[in-house]
């Protein structure tokens, strides 16, 4: 037996050819300890755990699922292009965000489009004085390259506008190499470790500290851009969103907190 360090939603976990592999719950696929799992497989696993035996709750307690489904996860851990809720069905994008609007189960999804821009926006509460922009932008760099194992020229921005940090990573499926984690999964670990609800066996979020010094983070929001416009019907969206498909806020639960 071995343990999963960058997965903790798995089960039998084994040794094969020096390297720590264990079964996806809720897929039973294979899984790599030695990188990050797909996200497609880490929602399947998070819905699982979430059917799993628990008390039943108040018929009127409401649970805000939006973002969180049954994903059909391809042999390698990709999205499907068409995901359904029985009936209902939806093209979504490699980070199985959906970008059509949803209908009935003859909907044609052609092909996985690539979500080729991330952006993730973080505003920090109110500092007597402003961080540091090359901490801040050293920190960041740092973190996503070694927690996440996100080559360093996929981060292509890391911005600091008081009180706003804007983080960009770009990856196009022509430059993404083989054994490059995707910047799809890289948010979602990063999305969850913001969440307090972090994937890695540890469980520790992120919690760095430069010069003893405290920041706590009031939202978090992540844009996904696609290499096609999505296919929403234009009555609900202005020429300008059209580009961006969705937003994820994230309430920060447990804050992260970094010192610069």
């Amino acid at each position: 037996a071995c343990i999963c360090q960058k997965n903790k939603r798995v089960t039998n976990c084994r040794v094969e050819n020096g390297q720590c592999r264990c079964d996806a719950i809720g897929s039973g696929f294979s899984v790599d300890c030695t990188t990050l799992t797909s996200k497609c497989l880490l929602m399947k696993a998070e819905v699982a755990g979430s059917k799993s035996g628990r008390r039943e709750k108040p018929k009127d307690a409401f649970e805000d699922t939006d973002g969180l489904y049954d994903p059909e996860c391809e042999n390698g851990g990709a999205f499907k292009a068409k995901q359904c809720n029985g009936t209902t069905c939806w093209c979504v994008n490699t980070a199985g965000v959906r970008r059509t609007d949803k209908h009935d189960a003859d909907l044609k999804c052609d092909r996985l489009v690539r979500t080729v821009w991330i952006i993730i926006e973080m505003k920090h509460a109110e500092r007597n004085s402003p961080l540091n922009p090359e901490s801040l932008k050293k920190f960041f760099t740092d973190t996503i390259t070694s927690r996440y194992q996100l080559d360093s020229r996929y981060i292509t921005s890391v911005l600091y506008e008081n009180p706003y940090i804007t983080i960009d990573l770009k990856q196009n499926s022509s430059d993404k190499s083989f054994g490059d984690v995707d910047i799809a999964d890289v948010a979602y670990y990063f999305e969850k470790d913001v969440k307090g609800q972090s994937i890695f066996h540890s469980n520790a979020g992120l919690n760095v500290s430069i010069d003893n010094e405290p920041v706590k983070f009031e939202k978090t929001v992540v844009y996904y851009v696609d290499e096609i416009a999505p296919e929403f019907s234009m009555k609900s969206l202005t020429p300008g969103i059209i580009a961006v498909i969705v937003v994820v806020v994230i309430a920060i639960v447990a804050a992260i907190v970094v010192l610069v």
